[in-house]
């Protein structure tokens, strides 16, 4: 598994899926472990809550097991903590690969600046509009997959309660707001909790209005990160596949970019006016 000190400016993570990697390493233990114990699937399962064929699947690295199993079967086989350690990087893979760094980096942050330009960033969607985002893709993703998916863009959102709390700061374009993914009744809630997340104390929400003439953003959209050691990293997605920029210069452009989309938007408290004004006309 690559590591931030195998990326340079142009590095991308090696990619891992259900049935190879990590979820194989678990399966793989997991299954030596019950069967040291003495255990058939059955009596495991029903001592995990699971089914024989979830188990099996688990096993066999086809599914990704949750954190509540891995405690769970971490107790019940007597693993003293073996299968715990691998609680972080099993949770990684519920991320789509071209993600799970940027996932990491992110999960640990000290500050966090997002531009966004399609849609609102995966850190404030709802579950209703996070499921219709992912339900519209091309080709079509599995149920079970969306599901997953969702779960896990649900989960990033422990961001806003962690302590310390990060420094997050968000410029999003007025056409994402305009924009009714999954329909109006989705896009209502969504923009209560744009509201909500932009009214706290450690978030700044800016709108970049549609009739500003300077936009320095039309390149997409973008993340910054700063890590506790003070690393200062540039996340870059589109089309599914991205970029993590570690270079000082590259970083730097982005910064600068970034700065200068924050000036040419509306203030933050313009910004949550506005929201409110959408919102009563949604």
């Amino acid at each position: 598994m690559a590591t931030m000190a195998d990326l340079d400016d142009d590095g991308q993570q090696a990619e891992y899926e259900p049935g190879s990697g990590i979820l194989v390493v678990f399966g793989r233990q997991l299954k030596r472990l019950r069967e040291w114990a003495g255990m058939e699937r059955p009596e495991f399962g029903a001592k995990t809550g699971y089914s024989p064929a979830t188990i099996a699947s688990f096993e066999q690295g086809r599914r990704i097991p949750p954190p509540a199993f891995i405690d769970k079967a971490d107790e019940v086989l007597g693993a003293h903590g073996v299968l715990k350690e691998m609680k972080e990087e099993v949770a990684r893979a519920q991320y789509p690969a071209f993600f799970r760094d940027a996932a990491r980096l992110e999960a640990k942050a000290v500050e966090l600046h997002v531009y966004a330009t399609q849609a609102v960033p995966g850190l404030m969607q709802t579950e209703e509009y996070a499921r219709a985002v992912f339900g519209m893709m091309k080709p079509p993703l599995d149920e079970e997959v969306i599901e997953q998916r969702v779960a896990a863009r649900l989960a990033r959102q422990e961001i806003f309660v962690r302590r310390p709390t990060p420094l997050l700061s968000f410029v999003i374009d007025e056409s994402v707001l305009l924009r009714p993914i999954g329909g109006r009744d989705v896009l209502q809630g969504q923009l209560e909790q744009i509201l909500l997340i932009g009214q706290q104390k450690a978030v700044e929400l800016q709108v970049m209005p549609l009739g500003q003439v300077e936009n320095a953003g039309l390149a997409g959209p973008f993340t910054l990160l700063e890590t506790k050691e003070g690393r200062r990293i540039a996340y870059v997605e589109v089309q599914n596949m991205s970029r993590l920029h570690t270079g000082r210069d590259g970083v730097r452009a982005l910064e600068h970019k970034y700065g200068t989309l924050r000036a040419q938007a509306l203030a933050p408290k313009e910004s949550l006016a506005y929201v409110e004004k959408v919102l009563g006309k949604t």
